[in-house]
């Protein structure tokens, strides 16, 4: 028999595959290129010859997980209501937490987290969200500090999506919870014209 491949693209998702699931379920330390070979069965040099380590490939999940959510979120179209944009956003990024909880975990989890408060880059995740919050502010809609909002929304998101990935909140209530919770933490970032009139109709959106 020959030695296995080490360097292969079929071998190189089973190595990212089992990256993601074991960084997400898994203590840190307990991650070594032995169990990440091992788990993705292959050798130990496959780890090096296609990322350069274990960092590499840690590496190459996260720039996964940040590509996945960013181009899910640039996926949600425009309208003229930028807080109806804002809660699509915030709906699509709940439905990519729930759809890829192991890249979720690894993203917002402890290796190397992403920090919304930093430079935004090109394929950044909160770069739609930003540009939604510009609008309202362009359109005296939303009213403060673009950067403040968007934390204060990404915070808000993070939560809910967080506890219900846990388990902390049912099926029926994460879907109560969601709604009432995003729309108020919306409303709290509306002009005082925008607040009223949302009041009377009992939504933010």
């Amino acid at each position: 028999m020959g030695r296995p491949r080490t360097n292969d693209e079929t071998v190189k998702e089973r190595l990212v595959e089992c990256a993601t699931e074991m960084l997400a379920t898994r203590p840190r330390e307990s991650v070594t290129v032995r169990a990440l070979a091992t788990a993705a069965g292959t050798s130990t040099t496959a780890v090096y010859s296609l990322f350069d380590g274990k960092d590499g490939l840690i590496e190459e999940v996260r720039e996964r997980a940040v590509m996945g959510l960013f181009q899910d979120l640039s996926a949600v179209p425009t309208s003229e209501d930028p807080l109806a944009d804002l809660y699509a956003l915030a709906a699509a990024y709940r439905r990519w937490g729930r759809a890829h909880s192991h890249l979720y975990t690894v993203l917002f989890g402890g290796v190397r987290p992403f920090d919304p408060s930093g430079a935004v880059g090109a394929a950044d995740p909160v770069r739609p969200l930003l540009a939604a919050i510009d609008r309202g502010l362009a359109k005296s809609v939303l009213a403060g500090e673009a950067t403040s909002i968007a934390l204060s929304v990404w915070v808000t998101l993070h939560g809910l999506v967080t506890f219900e990935l846990t388990g902390a909140l049912d099926a029926g209530t994460a879907e109560a919870t969601f709604d009432s919770t995003l729309h108020a933490t919306l409303r709290g970032w509306t002009t005082p014209e925008v607040f009223q009139r949302l009041h009377r109709a009992g939504r933010a959106s």
